[in-house]
């Protein structure tokens, strides 16, 4: 029978995402990616938060039941949106790192009151399994904001999430290009 020595293993502490968003969100040096495109994606990462936080309060009139668990829901996937699209349509990790941080920087900032709502492992793990699967992404985003709104199977909350996906897409994916930094 094999044994082995658990020399080699590490325990996480309290919040191990923390130490690595540090690594993550270094400082860059200007031979890793060049300061100008260092400086668009901060500025891209700023305004993307500004339209994030009036997305935040667009349809809030669209389900006529609408609660607090609809806002979370929505400014959740809203968030996902921006790092999806940072995500797959930035140059290179270096620079979507850079505009993640200050998107997610300036909402902390500016916007208070909707940080709180920013992220959650749960929501991001659903999403970015409907986003990964491949095909009718549209599709599975909104089924899986449905399932999020805790309205699982209804077409109109399944249509509102595929909307707010498919909007804001538009949104972050028109920013992008507008300050030079797609692929």
């Amino acid at each position: 029978m094999l044994m082995y020595d658990d020399y080699d293993i590490k325990i996480a502490g309290n919040k191990p995402s923390d130490s690595v968003k540090k690594n993550m969100f270094a400082e860059v040096s200007s031979d890793v990616i060049p300061e100008e495109k260092v400086q668009r994606a901060k500025k891209l990462g700023s305004y993307i938060a500004d339209k994030f936080s009036e997305a935040s309060d667009a349809y809030s009139d669209a389900v006529e039941d609408a609660d607090e668990n609809m806002f979370v829901q929505r400014v959740l996937l809203l968030s996902f949106t921006v790092t999806a699209v940072f995500e797959a349509e930035i140059v290179n990790d270096v620079a979507s790192g850079i505009a993640q941080k200050s998107f997610l920087d300036t909402v902390k900032k500016k916007y208070k009151d909707i940080f709180p709502y920013t992220s959650d492992t749960g929501a991001f793990t659903f999403y970015y399994l409907a986003f990964r699967r491949g095909s009718e992404t549209e599709r599975r985003i909104g089924q899986t904001f449905a399932m999020l709104c805790s309205h699982d199977g209804d077409p109109i909350y399944q249509e509102l999430g595929e909307v707010l996906f498919c909007w804001f897409s538009s949104v972050v994916k028109d920013a992008v290009n507008e300050y030079g930094l797609h692929k």
